[in-house]
């Protein structure tokens, strides 16, 4: 972002809404409004589906996703918060076809998220388990680069969209479908009664793993989110 220096003699100090390139919500906003700007982009999508197909969504999904960002956020803000969300796709879809599975590429639904699409993936707890976990584990890294940059850079901007991406990819982790943290959490479950490997040993060692990865996951987001915040006053 640009920074002005302005001799407060002759000049009233800058907006500071102004400074962060967009409009945020404040008390007595009008909600029908931000139900219209949020409505606008989904009704384009819809209308695209209608005439294209869903396939559609394909190529101008991530496009559709900033414009309805932008809306809210500011194209600044929407640009780094779809690109959060594609790192994160991407951890998924770089382990799957590490593991040799034929996964598509990333999809994303406005005000929905992303999502990536792995055709006949057969159940085995372990391999999932890291297919669901690499998404916020990539996502992690990426809010983490851009929190050491925004330190470095003082950046408030930078800051800001580093704690969006780490509560975006905790709550990820949340152990309900279809979020990464159901699939995680089910995973879990199988190997730790030994089964989803032909050693039940084995299995319920892994289940133990998968559990510490999760938890450990979790709380490394957790310190992300506490390391990258912003008290309201400094915004």
């Amino acid at each position: 972002m640009s920074s002005f220096d302005h001799e407060p003699r002759t000049l009233p100090d800058p907006d500071p809404s102004y400074e962060r390139g967009y409009q945020p919500v404040q008390p007595g906003t009008d909600w029908r409004k931000v139900g219209g700007r949020i409505w606008a982009p989904i009704a384009l999508v819809l209308g695209l589906a209608a005439k294209f197909g869903f396939a559609s969504l394909k190529f101008f999904g991530i496009f559709l996703s900033v414009g309805g960002y932008a809306l809210l956020w500011g194209w600044s803000f929407a640009v780094g918060f779809v690109l959060m969300i594609l790192v994160h796709e991407l951890g998924h879809f770089v382990e799957a076809r590490r593991q040799g599975l034929k996964p598509a590429l990333p999809v994303f639904i406005p005000f929905l998220g992303a999502y990536v699409a792995i055709k006949d993936a057969p159940f085995d707890p372990w391999r999932n388990l890291k297919i669901s976990i690499a998404g916020p584990v990539a996502g992690g890294l990426a809010a983490a680069a851009v929190w050491a940059i925004g330190s470095a850079e003082d950046s408030r901007f930078l800051l800001a969209l580093a704690y969006t991406g780490f509560f975006l990819n905790l709550a990820n982790l949340l152990p309900i479908r279809p979020l990464d943290g159901g699939f995680i959490w089910h995973s879990i479950k199988v190997l730790r009664t030994g089964n989803g490997d032909p050693s039940p040993d084995r299995a319920r060692s892994r289940g133990v793993l998968g559990g510490v990865l999760y938890v450990g996951l979790a709380l490394v987001l957790v310190v992300g989110m506490v390391g990258a915040h912003i008290p309201q006053d400094r915004l």
